[in-house]
């Protein structure tokens, strides 16, 4: 079983945070993000290895950092058709029979539950295993045996055609709902049901430090550049 992390490029990451925080602030968001999910897998029994999906400039150096392998898309490349082509590439070259797949922004992810996983899909002899997230409209988590079984699609709406995808090839999958997993970080709810988590992560470290915490908390985010004011008593999603 190889990890795969797709990895936006950060100055391309959250545009829908673009209203409370500086594109500044959005990049340091992912990367504090995307260093809780690879801390996370480095640490996971049952991995044989790590590969990152990435055409991020600090990519290469991230790869190192974590003793992961890098598949660089092309410029303009579809995320989804990269994590596709990533799969291809390992069961060619390092004859991967099964692939996790999470995304780089999933910050409450933990090498204990991600252990879990692989074990109950592996032991179950399971084909595919998806993980929801929160409100049951994308896939947060993907244990696929073989690699790419079902076409992929990250778009924020993908659980119910990555179900319809399975079903249509007569897989019934495990859909496996996790309180930490389904949180992945798109809008401000998002932030702020980490916020009233208790978790010590990256990501809390870098909300708190940077004071984002503080003026999501107490209802202070103004649009970036603007003064501070009750933005988010009105924001909708």
């Amino acid at each position: 079983m190889w990890a795969v992390v797709p990895l936006k490029p950060f100055a391309q990451a959250k545009q829908r945070l673009a209203d409370v925080l500086s594109a500044t602030e959005r990049a340091a968001l992912m990367q504090a993000m995307a260093t809780d999910v690879l801390s996370a897998l480095a640490s996971t029994k049952g991995l044989q290895g790590l590969l990152l999906v990435s055409r991020e400039p600090q990519a290469a150096a991230i790869a190192r950092q974590w003793g992961a392998q890098l598949y660089q898309e092309p410029a303009g490349a579809d995320l989804s058709a990269a994590v596709q082509n990533a799969g291809g590439l390992l069961m060619n070259q390092h004859q991967a029979t099964g692939t996790l797949i999470l995304p780089a922004d999933i910050p409450l992810a933990t090498a204990s539950e991600l252990a879990a996983l692989i074990d109950t899909h592996q032991q179950q002899q399971r084909a595919l295993t998806l993980v929801p997230d929160s409100r049951s409209q994308g896939t947060n988590c993907i244990l696929s045996t073989p690699p790419n079984l079902i076409r992929y699609q990250f778009d924020g709406q993908s659980f119910r055609p990555h179900l319809d995808a399975a079903y249509g090839i007569g897989v019934t999958p495990c859909v496996s709902p996790s309180p930490d997993l389904s949180l992945d970080i798109d809008d401000v709810r998002d932030l702020q049901a980490l916020l009233h988590r208790a978790r010590d992560c990256h990501t809390r470290d870098y909300l708190d430090r940077s004071g984002i915490a503080e003026r999501l908390l107490t209802g202070t985010a103004g649009s970036a550049g603007a003064p501070p004011g009750n933005h988010l008593a009105g924001q909708h999603h």
